[in-house]
């Protein structure tokens, strides 16, 4: 019997015509970010809550029975970013406005983000996806006064080279946990580091968590060019 050899994968490269700046990929990223855009726009916050409903009611029940089968148990995945040319304070700033009411920004960082905005309580309710699933949750008492939980987490890091510090638990309307964020900020001589756990139910699949680590990669990294674009 004759081996027959893997043929090479074939591939496609730009030669010549775009005089823009760019690889395929960042055509492609642009126009897809472009269309989202666009869809968001148009369907508004209350669209997008309609056209997911249902998807919406899948993913928290998904949400709910892990939390319960997890008794109170969570895994934690912490995403490092290292920014330079900016500093922690100027970003906090830029996403303390942010999160008071420009959602378009905060929608802006991540494919997935469908609502983000600030509750009538004080919480903070988004509707993102969780792995494969996309599910409504709301971020409560977040900020530097909602540290309680997180005093003996083994992902907090020391005050003198972290000193900016924000957490908060991840709750359903009907009040049950799925889920924490503490997030971590430390200037560097050149910019700053940024320390991003996420608590998931200890009964999810680990892909639930590796992708809310690339979720972080990717809206903490939007967030942070955006905060720049500002010039903050």
């Amino acid at each position: 019997m004759t081996d027959q050899q893997t043929p090479p994968p074939v591939t496609v490269t730009l030669a010549s015509g775009p005089t823009g700046v760019g690889s395929i990929d960042d055509f492609e990223l642009f126009y897809a970010r472009r269309a989202l855009d666009r869809f968001r726009t148009r369907l508004g916050r209350q669209g997008l809550l309609d056209l997911l409903a249902a998807d919406i009611e899948e993913g928290n029940a998904f949400l709910r029975q892990s939390a319960l089968a997890s008794d109170g148990g969570f895994t934690a995945g912490t995403t490092v970013l290292a920014t330079r040319g900016l500093t922690s304070g100027a970003f906090l700033a830029w996403m303390e406005r942010a999160f008071a009411g420009d959602e378009a920004a905060l929608l802006a960082a991540h494919p997935e983000h469908y609502v983000m905005a600030p509750g009538a309580d004080g919480s903070f309710n988004v509707v993102e996806n969780i792995g494969p699933h996309v599910c409504s949750f709301f971020m409560g008492g977040w900020g530097t006064d909602a540290m309680a939980w997180a005093a003996d987490a083994a992902e907090l890091l020391p005050e003198s080279e972290f000193p900016h510090k924000m957490s908060s638990n991840l709750f359903l309307a009907d009040g049950t946990v799925v889920g924490r964020a503490l997030t971590q900020f430390g200037d560097t001589a050149d910019g700053f580091t940024a320390s991003l756990t996420v608590y998931v139910p200890t009964s999810c699949p680990q892909d639930v968590l590796e992708h809310h680590l690339r979720h972080y990669a990717v809206e903490f990294r939007n967030w942070i060019i955006a905060a720049a674009a500002a010039g903050v």
